[in-house]
């Protein structure tokens, strides 16, 4: 099956400063990505990139497609969400959906009105009149109703409070997710989507840190439960991070086997939060 977005020495250089350095990676259809990094780590360029919305240099195919040259025509097959849903605060719900009926050949009107159905969202309510979950609400019953075979997120719960947020994904995987989509998302609050990814990439000043698969993270990395006596022991394994909490220590390790770890005390698998905090060490210094 063909990836939905191959980039290959994927660069993008600013006056003073390097937002994607050689960057290559290869992004399959029918999964959930997130990819994640510190602020000014290359996320957004990369999404802007995937979308055709900056130039750079290297090769990129999305939907084999070349997002410099053939974006109007990728634009059919993609559906985009950003931190801030941009609509108009004039615009009606039902006038901001017969726009998006009017100009995108995949939209479902029916589908549609089906999501804005389980919500608060009235017709004749103005964005003005909205909160902001209700705003995102009203973007994403848009985004969802397009027949898009790649959507992206870019922070796209910023500023909303657990209860919009837990809905907006479970949203996200019951009514628009299936193995003809792929959605690349990315965040800061990496401990609500965890349990949705299917691929983890890191994304540290410009460079790709970590590009694997969830279950490949699991086999990867484990973090371990020390108790004192053995955390010398812990240590001489070179650990990629190491805490203390409640006077224990936890250690995270990179591809040491999980017989060994045993030896040492509990081993667990690390949330992808303390798994970025351990990867960024050093990046907010």
């Amino acid at each position: 099956m063909t990836a939905v977005v191959t980039a290959t020495h994927l660069s993008k250089r600013y006056r003073h400063s390097v937002a994607l350095d050689d960057v290559s990676f290869t992004i399959e259809p029918g999964r959930i990505v997130g990819l994640i990094g510190p602020n000014g780590a290359g996320k957004t360029t990369a999404l802007k990139a995937i979308l055709g919305l900056t130039t750079f240099d290297g090769e990129l195919s999305v939907l084999g497609l070349d997002p410099r040259r053939q974006r109007g025509k990728l634009m059919e097959q993609v559906c985009f969400i950003a931190d801030v849903a941009v609509l108009p605060r004039w615009i009606r719900v039902r006038e901001a959906v017969d726009f998006v009926a009017h100009v995108h050949p995949r939209f479902d009107r029916k589908k549609c009105e089906a999501f804005l159905a389980r919500t608060k969202l009235k017709p004749e309510q103005r964005v003005k009149q909205m909160s902001k979950g209700m705003i995102v609400q009203l973007h994403l019953a848009l985004v969802m109703a397009i027949d898009a075979r790649l959507l992206v997120l870019d922070e796209p719960t910023l500023g909303l409070d657990i209860l919009y947020r837990k809905q907006f994904y479970q949203n996200l995987l019951e009514d628009y997710f299936d193995e003809n989509k792929t959605i690349i998302v990315t965040t800061h609050q990496v401990e609500e989507v965890e349990h949705i990814l299917t691929d983890l990439m890191f994304i540290r000043d410009g460079k790709i840190v970590l590009d694997a698969d969830m279950d490949a993270v699991g086999e990867r990395f484990a973090e371990v439960l020390v108790d004192a006596p053995q955390a010398d022991a812990a240590r001489a394994l070179k650990p990629l991070d190491e805490r203390t909490v409640f006077g224990k220590s936890i250690f995270l390790f990179d591809g040491i086997d999980h017989a060994q770890l045993e030896a040492l005390g509990e081993v667990r698998r690390p949330s992808v939060s303390d798994l970025f905090v351990a990867t960024m060490k050093g990046t907010y210094a």
